[in-house]
């Protein structure tokens, strides 16, 4: 799951109370009814130990506490508990609000915490209305509702490096063969359902890689998993272009997913992209190198010629794909702009 909506609901505000003194020796007691405790806040919370959203496949709605009553002596009733909702890095939040979408906010820090619905404020008590006049209020105030919304929460991965390549090029194999990372494997297309993460350590540098499965001819158009995937693409700062040696075209199949990939969005054919033909330890692949090598000189393209499976060649790749992320990440942050994040004004709400 990269996309799911959910239901927030913060904790109303507990009412204020009417009391009166009634203590010994103390004949014209006064008003003493206390106010009522905050609702709530519901806030949510970006996490770098989630990969997914996963955990709002069964659950959709959630509540914050409500504040508790005010009570005597002018005791204030105690404020609802805050309810942290944790959510991957990468995760968008838009307000979903009379059939629009509004952006509140993009989690992409571990750590960062955005307030998307606010408690009710606690009513007053009786203590509040005493004046000169009117010495023996009967009045106090019930608590504010907290506020109410529906969010919808749109996930795209943050990774260094974004691993694009056709079914079964050994994306995963390669992935377990650099990281830590166990997503499944199998001799079938499609084998992987979702974006895979995995650290990867190069002397004193670290990136991270995420596997892009799903893509196929047709993919910018939604066919296959596209639309489901590409999307992730967008937050790599690198693609590492997995090709399949023993395809019968394989410069071809470069060229096909890169045009999937710019049909999808024009300024992904601007990324940084290393090439590495996958399989080198078969034969069959190892008799047509020197006619691959050959053809990628043609077109100006530098390409490594790796095995994920039996790990030839991914020493020299990983230090490549270091050495771009490094570049790229100072590139980027020499043009990035802050992003305007809208985070509307809470409705004022009428007491009830």
């Amino acid at each position: 799951m990269d996309k799911v909506e959910i239901e927030v609901q913060a904790g109303d505000g507990g009412d204020g109370i009417v009391s009166f003194r009634h203590e010994k020796y103390v004949p014209f007691g006064g008003p003493d009814g206390g106010d009522g405790g905050r609702g709530g806040n519901v806030y949510l919370v970006a996490d770098k130990r989630l990969t997914n959203l996963n955990d709002f496949r069964q659950k959709r709605k959630f509540r914050a506490t409500p504040g508790e009553r005010g009570g005597k002596q002018k005791k204030h009733g105690a404020d609802g508990r805050d309810l942290e909702i944790m959510v991957p890095l990468g995760t968008t939040i838009l307000l979903k609000e009379d059939g629009q979408e509004m952006l509140l906010a993009d989690l992409k820090e571990h750590g960062w915490r955005v307030l998307v619905a606010k408690g009710g404020k606690g009513g007053l008590g009786n203590v509040h209305f005493a004046t000169a006049r009117h010495q023996v209020p009967r009045k106090a105030t019930k608590g504010e509702t907290g506020e109410r919304r529906w969010l919808v929460l749109d996930l795209k991965l943050i990774a260094d490096v974004g691993i694009v390549g056709y079914p079964n090029v050994g994306k995963s194999t390669f992935l377990v063969a650099v990281s830590q990372a166990r997503p499944k494997i199998a001799d079938y297309a499609f084998t992987t359902r979702e974006p895979a993460l995995g650290v990867v350590d190069v002397g004193m540098k670290t990136y991270v890689l995420s596997e892009i499965p799903g893509l196929i001819d047709g993919a910018h158009l939604g066919k296959g998993l596209g639309h489901e995937f590409l999307r992730h693409v967008e937050r790599t700062k690198v693609l590492l272009h997995l090709l399949d040696g023993s395809s019968e075209d394989v410069v071809g199949d470069m060229k096909k997913l890169n045009r999937e990939l710019t049909l999808y969005k024009a300024s992904l054919a601007d990324k940084p992209q290393l090439v590495a033909v996958n399989k080198i330890d078969l034969p069959e692949v190892q008799a047509q190198l020197p006619r691959l090598q050959r053809e990628f000189s043609s077109l100006g393209i530098k390409v490594l010629f790796v095995s994920a499976a039996g790990k030839q060649g991914l020493a020299e790749l990983l230090v490549i794909l270091a050495e771009m992320v490094d570049k790229a990440s100072e590139e980027l942050a020499a043009t990035e702009t802050p992003e305007f994040v809208f985070r509307p004004r809470p409705k004022s709400r009428p007491q009830k």
